[in-house]
């Protein structure tokens, strides 16, 4: 693992923030209306703070505090991480470049310790070349014109620092052979991009695994996923599973356990690195 550092992501905040809040209220015994009635809000209010949907004003964060009879060091901590929460993250500078439910993903991202991913269909995004982002972002049913494109790409360029910057993240990803060999944006790109994920994965944050065809029939069969770990024991671990119009992002202690044991099953079933390595070398040559 690698070294850490200090980082602050306002979706990290909020989803903390929203748990304490959860907990606090339930360990005092109040309802939502009680809570609301208290800090002069709407219940759908609290609701939507405790769900991390709402970046709550600090003034509302230390009425509920005053109410659950937190101390003035534990109060402080709860009104900073809301006012943390309230502040704009660098991908909100992309406007419409990013999705809200995907701008969600980017702030767990940016402070994630740890990504564990399985990846059937296509290279994972934070270790895609340019080309190849462009490649991906041309083949949907509805393709961005020039200026949304470039900040798009943009975007995931800026993203992929998280992998190479002072205490970077890691990354451990299983990545299927259909996923090298399917021709995104043609025979050149695609030989780009895997020389490019045999670089990436001699850095000593990244692990990166190929899950051959000759393995078969697998656990990973549902398709792809997504773990992320915080350095924080406070901020919990959290799935992500993406769909054709949305996500879903898996917080419940069952769906961890789930996903982490298809993780463990397909990384056992997986190559070696240093095999990955030369499967890739290999495909690449391929790509003629």
């Amino acid at each position: 693992m690698s070294g850490r550092f200090p980082r602050t992501s306002p979706t990290v905040r909020r989803r903390r923030l929203a748990s304490e809040l959860r907990r606090l209220r339930k360990e005092q015994g109040k309802t939502r209306e009680e809570a609301a009635k208290y800090a002069g809000i709407a219940p759908a209010t609290v609701t939507r703070m405790e769900a991390a949907l709402h970046a709550p004003k600090p003034a509302d964060v230390l009425a509920l505090c005053r109410l659950y009879g937190l101390d003035d060091r534990r109060t402080e901590l709860l009104v900073t991480f809301a006012r943390q929460s309230r502040q704009r993250g660098w991908w909100q500078r992309y406007g419409g470049a990013i999705p809200d439910w995907f701008a969600f993903y980017v702030g767990l991202e940016e402070e994630a310790a740890e990504i564990r991913t399985y990846q059937p269909e296509l290279v994972l995004g934070l270790f895609q070349t340019e080309a190849y982002i462009r490649a991906v972002m041309r083949s949907g049913i509805t393709v961005p014109d020039g200026d949304e494109l470039e900040r798009k790409v943009s975007v995931r360029l800026k993203r992929q620092e998280r992998l190479t910057e002072a205490g970077p993240i890691d990354v451990w990803a299983v990545l299927h052979e259909s996923a090298l060999r399917t021709e995104v944006g043609g025979r050149a790109v695609m030989r780009e991009q895997l020389h490019h994920l045999v670089e990436l994965s001699w850095r000593n944050n990244i692990t990166l695994q190929v899950l051959p065809f000759s393995a078969g029939s697998h656990p990973g069969n549902a398709g792809a996923f997504e773990l992320f770990s915080f350095a924080e024991p406070a901020d919990p671990e959290v799935v992500y599973v993406q769909y054709r119009l949305g996500c879903l992002y898996l917080e419940d202690s069952s769906d961890i356990n789930a996903y982490s044991e298809v993780f463990d099953h397909l990384r056992a079933r997986a190559l070696s690195p240093d095999d990955s390595r030369a499967i890739l070398d290999r495909i690449a040559g391929e790509m003629i």
